[in-house]
């Protein structure tokens, strides 16, 4: 099933559509969806797929061989194609195959055939430089290693660099993509299946929304058979040698620790070690390093798993797969379950954050945005440590602050002067808009103050799920 990825589809075929030598860049981690963006792509077209694999030369130039011969005959057996001496002829041929017609070649998994044969990348150059103003060849290199694609793509000292035409990162999808692979299911159940995997489309259609959120934990978390049984873990070993420091720091920072000295002291590493794990898990897009949004960062900084699928897994899974092992997920289901209202909290901010720059896209919004983000820090007036979730900004001036409350029942009037209160820390005048966000709707007493204040607004989720 292929969903979602209009703007990505269109993207790419408005480069096809120069006709002229094109080579893109497409990467983005594994399971999100890159090879069937390009299938569905190539579909119509005239196209060679290179699988690489994490082997030889040898049996990647035969492969490469057989994508090249593709081209040159659409109809024939590739199994039976002939090999290329070497893969400068194979490459060459590429080329030549699209002299006069539009051709593509996919090279999938391209970090395989490059580490197989590390001389790749040069002899991709030198066919570039000598054919691209006279080859009407639609070049992808795709692949799941991103800071081997990145290194290779945008790297100065990568023979490729400068050499491709566009590049394409895919993203997982937000919650309201993700909406479209439960069709039938209440936004709720949506909400907590993304706080639980993300948007990465493998992960999503792994569940039944038709059962119930402790039978697919169950079935999909507990179950040594599940994909998802040690997808993260697995993930992890593909991208580092040694897994167990990182998963000592991942596991402390989806447990609550945020700053370096706790997530320090929860891992086990001595600071000096930690900052090495720390940076190689930001390379990996494992990790990010967030600050408040109006600039307040350095010591402040708050260390985060932006990956839902990691975030959940770590803090809910690891711990309980020695029931797992035994057989005994049944038992460890209902504590996942009933712990997971006060886990997505976090997601919510996210969900929430995302649909404003819906608003702002289908320019629906009184004020200008040009970032969204978050704000913590101390209250000097309340002489307490304060949070806000939502910080709206045009410029250097916020615009909104927000709070998002993802609870089962009615969000009431205290969150909205507690909100009212702390805009002044984000430097918000008067007139900046206050808006609530909540799961369960707002009580009376709640609707009764924000038709009296400038600039409040309340916003149900049944409201925004209206726009997936």
């Amino acid at each position: 099933m292929f969903v979602g990825r209009k703007r990505e589809l269109s993207f790419l075929k408005e480069r096809y559509q120069t006709g002229k030598f094109e080579f893109v860049g497409v990467y983005g981690r594994r399971r999100v969806g890159k090879t069937a963006l390009l299938t569905e792509f190539t579909r119509p077209l005239k196209t060679g797929w290179c699988a690489a694999v994490e082997d030889d030369a040898a049996l990647n130039l035969r492969i490469l061989s057989q994508a090249v011969h593709m081209l040159l005959h659409p109809d024939f057996d590739p199994d039976l194609a002939p090999v290329y001496p070497d893969f400068q002829r194979a490459v060459e041929a590429a080329f030549d195959a699209a002299r006069d017609d539009r051709a593509v070649l996919v090279i999938d998994e391209f970090p395989y055939l490059a580490k197989s044969y590390p001389a790749f990348p040069s002899v991709l150059q030198a066919s570039i430089d000598a054919h691209k103003d006279t080859s009407k060849l639609f070049l992808v290199l795709c692949g799941s290693s991103l800071s081997f694609m990145k290194e290779q793509l945008l790297d100065k000292k990568s023979p490729l660099y400068g050499r491709r035409t566009a590049q394409l990162e895919l993203k997982p999808f937000d919650y309201f993509e993700s909406r479209a692979f439960f069709p039938d299911a209440d936004p709720v159940t949506a909400a907590n299946i993304y706080g639980m995997v993300g948007g990465v489309p493998l992960y999503l259609l792994q569940f039944d929304a038709s059962r119930s959120l402790e039978q697919n934990v169950e079935c999909l978390f507990l179950n040594p058979g599940s994909i998802l049984y040690e997808e993260p873990l697995n993930l992890l070993k593909q991208e580092v040698s040694k897994a167990s420091p990182y998963n000592a720091v991942i596991s402390a920072i989806a447990g609550g620790a945020s700053q370096h000295n706790e997530i320090a002291s929860k891992a086990g590493l001595e600071s000096g070690a930690l900052d090495y794990y720390l940076k190689e898990l930001m390379r990996l897009g494992l990790l990010t390093k967030d600050e408040p949004m109006t600039g307040n960062g350095g010591r402040k900084a708050l260390w985060r798993l932006p990956d839902h699928l990691f975030r959940f897994w770590y803090h809910f899974v690891r711990p309980r797969q020695p029931l797992a092992e035994r057989g005994l997920g049944a038992k460890a289901a209902p504590g996942i379950a009933g712990a997971l209202s006060e886990y997505m909290g976090l997601v919510f901010e996210g969900i929430c954050r995302d649909w404003i720059w819906r608003q702002v896209a289908a320019e629906a919004l009184e004020f200008d945005v040009t970032d969204v983000g978050r704000w913590w820090g101390n209250d000097p007036v309340a002489h307490e440590e304060a949070e806000i979730d939502i910080v709206a900004v045009d410029g250097s001036t916020t615009v909104m602050v927000g709070e998002c409350k993802w609870k089962n029942e009615p969000t009431g009037a205290d969150q909205l002067e507690k909100l009212d209160g702390r805009a002044r820390l984000v430097g918000a005048e008067s007139a900046t808009a206050r808006w609530l966000f909540s799961r369960a709707g707002f009580t009376q007493g709640c609707q009764e103050l924000a038709s009296g204040m400038s600039g409040a607004r309340l916003v149900t989720f049944d409201e925004m799920a209206l726009d997936a």
